[in-house]
């Protein structure tokens, strides 16, 4: 039975190094569903977004009355003497301080306070507007994220590709290298042919290990942002399709609905807005309410010596009518239409960079996609100019020099498209980055 059992054990722990060695397969989306979970920058926009968030809710329950429950106990040293000021008709001791109204005071009391100004109106507005700036400069946080894993991601991809294409290259330099070697042998080559596909051999190992390392690099960068473990191994899921590229009158609608620098910039103008209305409500009078229900007596009783009723309540009314504050509050007023007029120059700024990067980036994306056609025709035309190339060769019609030429040209078509790719996939991320779409 032990060995049995220890040979379960056994399968069920290879099973499982057999499950965790498994690549996990990462999609784009996936990719940036899991840094929005790890990268501090967007946690912390998004824990400024959420407080200001709660700064809403505060900012609205100050216009609500607030209700306290009051409790208190106060002794004052007697001075000796006895009155009748206290509650029923005995005498009782005279506290030492004229401000308390008996030796021992008791106070439980329900005290509902209420303040009205157009400056909680203000905070309120102001609330409102900080809440959607915080929200727009949480999406520009998140939309940066997703740039920087989009780059990331495609750039590995061509890193990955890259490395396939300088891996064929090497295997051919080597069989170039071996048909120079056979054709030396047999007479038909000249010793230099050799010497120049041996070159180019060690050429393309050199240049496989750095594309090698390359590769590496990349998946590094981007596993720090998607796992604990930077180790982990994952695989790419990327899309054979190429994604199409929208109508101008669709992007321009986009961006001037969903770009998140015009809405944070729209933010940033209605808190100064806010703080102007609060400063100019310093101008205006608060209305003050405050009701008061319980006891506040010599006894903590609802009725007191000779049945006299201590439980009660009592109410106030107060106006606070400013008068002068040398020239405090025309101040403040001034202050914040000073830097209302920034936020107004801010957001013009921000509406003329939106136009110009939406042009820029369409033509970009508009560029990069017609050239992708022509790059795989061009990858297309060089591989067939290297076999036709090394058949001359093989003939006796075509040169060493001529062979190396048109591995040479191959390889930089091969990398170029990789390349074009990279750069539609980002000129198309950035232009979803200015739209809002992504």
């Amino acid at each position: 039975m032990i060995p049995s059992h220890a040979q379960a054990v056994g399968d069920s722990a290879s099973q499982d190094a057999t499950a965790a060695a498994k690549p996990v397969t990462i999609s784009l989306d996936e990719a940036i569903r899991r840094a929005e979970a790890s990268e501090p920058s967007y946690a912390a926009a998004a824990a400024e977004s959420k407080s200001s968030a709660l700064d809403r809710s505060i900012a609205r329950a100050s216009l609500l009355p607030g209700v306290a429950f009051h409790n208190q106990a106060l002794y004052t040293q007697p001075n000796g003497l006895q009155n009748s000021a206290g509650q029923g008709a005995g005498l009782q001791p005279s506290p030492r301080f004229i401000a308390n109204n008996a030796v021992r005071e008791y106070a439980s009391q329900a005290v509902v306070n209420e303040t009205l100004g157009l400056g909680q109106m203000a905070q309120v507005r102001r609330a409102d507007a900080a809440s959607a700036l915080a929200a727009a400069e949480l999406e520009i946080a998140r939309r940066g994220l997703v740039a920087a894993v989009t780059s990331l991601y495609y750039g590995l991809a061509a890193a990955e590709n890259k490395l396939s294409n300088f891996e064929r290259a090497s295997q051919e330099a080597a069989a170039f290298s071996t048909l120079t070697t056979q054709r030396e042998q047999a007479r038909e080559a000249a010793h230099a042919d050799v010497v120049k596909a041996q070159l180019e051999q060690q050429q393309r190992e050199r240049d496989l290990s750095d594309a090698r390392l390359s590769a590496d690099k990349a998946r590094l960068e981007l596993a720090v942002l998607l796992f604990p473990d930077p180790h982990t191994p994952y695989a790419l899921a990327i899309a054979d399709a190429v994604e199409p590229l929208a109508s101008r009158a669709e992007v321009d609608q986009a961006a001037a609905t969903h770009n998140a620098e015009l809405k944070s910039a729209l933010g940033a103008l209605g808190v100064s807005n806010a703080d102007v209305l609060a400063a100019r409500a310093a101008y205006l009078p608060d209305l003050g309410l405050n009701v008061t229900y319980g006891i506040d007596a010599p006894q903590v009783a609802v009725n007191g010596p000779d049945n006299v009723r201590n439980l009660g309540y009592s109410a106030s009314v107060t106006l606070d009518i400013p008068v002068w504050d040398w020239l405090t509050t025309e101040h403040k007023v001034k202050q914040s239409e000073i830097r209302r007029d920034a936020a107004k120059v801010a957001l013009t700024a921000t509406q003329r960079r939106l136009i110009a990067r939406l042009d820029e980036a369409y033509s970009e994306a508009a560029a990069a996609r017609d050239q992708l056609a022509s790059l795989d025709t061009s990858v297309a035309t060089a591989a067939e100019s290297q076999r036709l190339t090394r058949l001359r060769y093989s003939e006796g019609e075509a040169t060493v020099l001529e062979v190396v030429d048109a591995q040479t040209a191959s390889l930089s078509a091969q990398n170029a498209r990789e390349d074009g790719r990279v750069r539609y996939q980002m000129a198309l991320a950035d232009l979803q980055t200015l739209t809002g779409t992504m």
